[in-house]
């Protein structure tokens, strides 16, 4: 398994990097133990012109600067108070794209997964849906703005590729605010993997 390249995370379509997420695996690396799962749902958000995306119309605040960092860096933020939620950071700087990680399928670190999530065995809702998969994983935002070229947290390739006919668009989750752009197939996830989170939504 190797380590993804920052030039994967460097393209300009933030669209096709979300899908070619799906199979590859999330890594971290905390206080020696190591937990990952592969990547089975996420989301694209198109910057600026994106209603969904907490860059829109060129939004720059201390929590979203990160998304305006060359690509291949975490960006991690707080939800609701609670959920801590885990976005990959793409394309040149300046251009705010971001992919939130919604749902993994656990590869390793299991036992870790479980206790830092108080579960006393393994059950879907470990690592379905974007806080808890950053919970399982120990991810907060003390991983804000950390570049995937070091150990705490990366994103890996071990040789896994999901076929086009295995993969499915849909809009994203929890975004009806945002109008037409709640309708935009920005959602990509594995078909009838288990861990996906939600109901499926079709076009």
């Amino acid at each position: 398994m190797e380590k993804i390249p920052l030039d994967f995370f460097r393209r300009n379509n933030v669209l096709q990097i979300a899908r070619d997420l799906l199979g590859k695996v999330l890594v971290t690396q905390l206080n020696g133990i190591i937990t990952s799962g592969r990547i089975v749902e996420v989301e694209a958000y198109n910057g600026i012109i994106d209603k969904a995306s907490h860059a829109f119309n060129s939004k720059r605040t201390k929590r979203t600067e990160i998304m305006y960092a060359e690509g291949g860096v975490a960006y991690v933020y707080l939800c609701y108070g609670i959920h801590h939620l885990f976005n990959v950071v793409t394309n040149k700087k300046d251009i705010p794209h971001a992919i939130l990680i919604r749902a993994l399928e656990p590869l390793s670190g299991i036992e870790e997964m479980l206790l830092r999530t108080s579960k006393k065995k393994l059950d879907l809702s470990l690592t379905s849906g974007p806080g808890n998969l950053s919970k399982a994983l120990g991810i907060s935002n003390l991983l804000n703005g950390m570049e995937f070229s070091g150990d705490q947290i990366y994103l890996a390739d071990d040789g896994v590729k999901f076929k086009s006919i295995e993969i499915v668009a849909s809009p994203r989750i929890g975004i009806d605010y945002t109008g037409k752009d709640a309708l935009l197939p920005y959602r990509f996830y594995k078909k009838d993997n288990p861990y996906v989170s939600g109901k499926p939504k079709k076009l």
